[in-house]
């Protein structure tokens, strides 16, 4: 990866963020200078969403700090490219250098005002009021005025970040602006990739305005504690290696336990999706009932048919299933009921990698969690959608305030790899280390979806067991690769054309 590309990848926090930006100021890059440099490149786009022949009149909300300086170089530069702009000031005391700014943009006759209904009008808006490290509620007038600007049906552009959101967790503080593009300055913050705050952000783009790499490295920590998965990053995992001298068993053996008389379909879609990992043995235990629909849907996998409930659902593991050291990988949970405890009460006992997902999570929280995951000699991959987390760990409270922190706290409590589902998932480590997901599609918001990701998953895991990249990578590299097939599938289809089986057919086309 190229220097200036691996930047794509960070995720820094607020303090992170204001260290690096103290470093840059310390080494003597004038305050004003940063500003005008980010400020003009913000312009670029903000110039090519909204040319000057689509629409003339914006309207620029001034915060008191440097995000408020930031938009008022913005305002000037617009202004003195035709545009028909006016202010928004509801705070009458500004930072020194905005204030300067400030001044400026009155003698280019620029007119400003304190109440936000002299800019409805206006055929754009941008977003200045307060930008990364906002820590206080908004309140009083400037709420009320928020959630009136949320009424309008204008275009907002956010600089650096949506006013009122919580640079970390991505919480609305009271309120905040809900806008049509955020332009992220300098490195990417979490708020970005926190699932709350995306009906805030918009489409999101990072302005690289030019930060020394040296100054990032002196801030964040080696290895990276809170990267995203580009596609550059995710392609130097895939494919993996196939030499020419090889045969099935050493691409790796997946066995599968899912299904049951209830729950058909699971079984036969993570078997589909594993198929799209080019795993080279899989074995899936089902309930004997489902053997005969399971050969005709998969006729190269080996079905161990089990004994099964008076309701379907697998009862015990017939000897070759429980021959563990046989496989790479156990993959356990899709469409199982949580009539099956005693199969993953077994599954958890076993020492070999293990991936747990739908009602393996479900029983292993009736089992106890922290408990039964703390006896395990071998790594463990949980894959829980959010009410699955909350039943698993009851004791963090109010994960989806934020996702990142929970799914770091699971990981390190637990001891093992969790990979929190949602529209951007989270995937963390027991050391700390966090992937995110940085794109997706609601399209993969249906039944069956999350059972392809298993399999894949599974499947691939399965095949790294020769290769030995580090687990967490691989299982982000699983989800990074099941959201692209979900939009390429998608983008060809419409998000409506995308049930599971559908997503099995795009995995091949991926990698």
């Amino acid at each position: 990866m190229q220097p200036r590309q691996e930047l794509d990848s960070i995720v820094v926090t607020a303090e992170q963020m204001a260290n690096i930006e103290g470093k840059i100021f310390e080494a003597g890059m004038p305050v004003a200078a940063l500003m005008e440099k980010a400020a003009l490149m913000m312009c670029q786009p903000i110039q090519q969403l909204y040319p000057l022949n689509t629409i003339s009149k914006v309207g620029v909300l001034v915060g008191p700090g440097h995000n408020g300086g930031d938009a008022l170089v913005i305002a000037r530069e617009l202004h003195l490219q035709g545009y028909n702009v006016c202010l928004y000031r509801p705070l009458s005391k500004l930072k020194a250098l905005t204030q300067q700014h400030a001044d400026y943009a009155d003698s280019l006759g620029i007119p400003y005002y304190s109440d936000l209904e002299s800019l409805s009008h206006c055929q754009l808006i941008i977003d200045g009021l307060f930008g990364f490290g906002l820590t206080r509620s908004l309140s009083g007038n400037l709420a009320i005025d928020v959630d009136r600007l949320n009424e309008w049906s204008i275009p907002v552009v956010s600089i650096d970040i949506p006013s009122g959101l919580h640079t970390d967790t991505g919480e609305a503080l009271g309120t905040a602006v809900k806008a049509t593009h955020s332009l992220c300055l300098g490195l990417w913050k979490p708020v970005y990739f926190q699932d709350q705050a995306l009906a805030y952000i918009g489409q999101a783009e990072r302005i690289d305005f030019g930060i020394p790499l040296q100054k990032v490295w002196s801030v964040i920590p080696q290895p990276i504690p809170l990267q995203l998965l580009t596609k550059t990053l995710a392609l130097e995992f895939l494919p993996l290696p196939r030499p020419r001298l090889t045969h099935k068993y050493k691409q790796g053996h997946l066995l599968l336990i899912a299904g049951s008389r209830r729950y058909a379909g699971a079984s036969i879609l993570t078997g589909l999706g594993s198929q799209g990992s080019g795993v080279g043995m899989l074995s899936i235990a089902v309930p004997e009932s489902l053997k005969p629909l399971l050969v005709a849907k998969i006729p190269d996998g080996l079905i161990l048919d089990c004994p099964e409930s008076e309701k379907g659902a697998i009862a015990s593991l017939p000897p070759l299933a429980t021959d563990f050291d046989s496989y790479d990988i156990i993959a356990c949970g899709p469409g199982l009921t949580t009539e099956a405890i005693d199969v993953v009460a077994k599954v958890l006992e076993t020492e070999c990698l293990l991936l747990l997902d739908a009602d393996a999570l479900n029983i292993l929280a009736q089992l106890g969690t922290i408990k039964r995951l703390r006896q395990r000699q071998a790594a463990t991959i949980l894959t829980p959608h959010l009410g699955e987390f909350k039943r698993l760990f009851p004791d963090i409270d109010r994960p989806e305030k934020d996702r990142i922190t929970a799914a770091k706290t699971a990981a390190h409590e637990s001891g093992a790899i969790i990979l929190l589902k949602g529209a951007k998932t989270i995937i963390a480590n027991p050391q700390g280390k966090v992937w995110i997901i940085p794109h997706s599609t609601p399209a993969l918001a249906r039944g069956g979806s999350g059972d392809v990701l298993t399999g894949l998953m599974g499947g691939l895991l399965a095949q790294n067991r020769m290769v030995n990249h580090p687990l967490d990578a691989m299982v982000a590299t699983s989800a990074w690769w099941h959201a692209e097939a979900g939009m390429l599938a998608a983008k060809e289809r419409s998000e409506l054309g995308v049930n599971a089986g559908t997503l099995c057919s795009y995995l091949h086309r991926i990698v």
